[in-house]
Order: structure tokens, then C-alpha cells, then sequence
């Protein structure tokens, strides 16, 4: 049976334009709410900074290694750069067998983009199994259903891109996973008690979908 903790991670945060002063705040109330999973985009200010911020922080709750790391990852030697900074987590907009090779290399979590089957069967070639179909919101449940009755059942499929917390019951009948949530849960210069408060209806919303499935 799946644990609470493994239901956690259907859900990954994504901090876009977070800065390095608003991390400790957003991260703990994301914790607390029960995410395990928080991006932050490396076209962040000083994203790095935060990177290493944000592992601090999860380190000092304790309990098994949360997923924290980057978002945008273009190149390898970005990789490199969230490996050295504390991050266990490489997510990709694109499909790029270089950076899931890095990521895979170094021990870390890798969610690459994709969009078509092609895609989504190049990643899993690489050695990906979390991806991300993005945007979801152009393929929406019923494209999703059919792109996803031709891949392997072994991939976590995430959906990430114009999906909220309302969309979770339709995204999940199609076989979807998870989410990224990205602008309806954080927007930058947002108040740590918004951030949390929007991070607590989403996570009970994805508990109501999927129990414990």
C-alpha cells in the first residue's frame, strides 16, 4: 500500500521568482502542509541561493530526504550546479537525453518535459520515470487519456502547467499521477500564510482524489 509520504509527492511546488528572503517562510509552511516535493526555477533570482536555502530548511524537519531542486534545467552543467547546492531534484521543460543522463548519474529525481508520445518514449528510453507533460492544460484530460494508453505502466506521469485543484479529479481519471503547481499556489511578493493557505487546499484536495491510491 502506498504511504502518506509516497501520496505527498503527487503534488511538486513550484516557487517561479521566489526570492532567497522569502524561502525559510514558504518552505516551512509547504512542509507543514505536507509537500514533499518543491521546485524552484532556475530563471528565480539567485536561484541557487535558494536551492540551498530550501534543502536546509527540509533537512532540519528530518525523516526521509524530501525532493527539493530546480525547475527550467536546460543543460548538464546545470545539473552539476543544483547537485553542488544541496538538490536532489532536476525538472526539465523539455526532453533532453544529456540532462536526464547527469541527473540519473548523480542519484537525482528527474522529470523532464514532454508533450507527444514521441517524447514521453524518448524519456523513458533515457531512463526517466517521472515525467512531465507540459503544458497540460493544451492536451487537457482527454488528450492526456489518449497519450497515455500508449506508455508503459511504470512512468509517474505529473501534469504541470494552467492545473489547479480543481482539476485534479478530471486529470486523475485520466491517468495522470500528479501535479506541479505553480501560479495557483505561489506568485511572487506572496505572504508565507497565503502561499501556506493555498498549499493546505491543495493538498487536501489531492488527498480527496486519490486517497490512498
Amino acid at each position: 500500500m502506498m504511504t502518506e509520504r509516497d501520496r505527498d509527492r503527487r503534488l511538486v511546488a513550484i516557487l517561479r521568482g521566489i526570492t532567497p528572503a522569502e524561502i525559510e517562510a514558504a518552505v516551512e509552511g509547504l512542509i507543514e502542509t505536507g509537500f514533499d516535493a518543491i521546485e524552484i526555477p532556475l530563471n528565480s533570482p539567485t536561484p541557487l541561493v535558494s536551492i540551498k536555502l530550501a534543502a536546509t530548511v527540509a533537512a532540519r524537519h528530518g525523516g526521509p530526504a524530501r525532493l527539493i531542486g530546480a525547475g527550467t534545467v536546460l543543460h548538464p552543467d546545470d545539473v552539476d550546479r543544483v547537485h553542488d547546492n544541496g538538490g536532489n531534484l532536476i525538472v526539465a521543460p523539455n526532453m533532453d537525453r544529456a540532462v536526464i543522463t547527469r541527473a540519473l548519474h548523480l542519484g537525482m529525481t528527474m522529470m523532464p518535459g514532454v508533450m507527444t508520445p514521441t517524447e514521453a518514449l524518448a524519456a523513458i528510453d533515457a531512463g526517466a520515470r517521472d515525467l512531465k507533460i507540459f503544458p497540460a492544460s493544451l492536451l487537457g484530460p482527454a488528450g492526456i487519456a489518449a497519450m497515455r494508453a500508449v506508455l508503459p505502466d511504470g512512468p509517474r506521469i505529473y501534469a504541470v502547467g494552467g492545473v489547479g485543484a480543481d482539476d485534479f479529479a478530471s486529470y486523475a481519471a485520466a491517468g495522470i499521477y500528479g501535479f506541479g503547481l505553480g501560479s495557483s499556489l505561489f506568485k511572487p511578493g506572496q505572504e508565507a500564510a497565503q502561499i501556506k493557505d493555498a498549499a493546505a487546499t491543495c493538498m487536501t484536495a489531492m488527498r480527496q482524489v486519490y486517497g490512498g491510491r
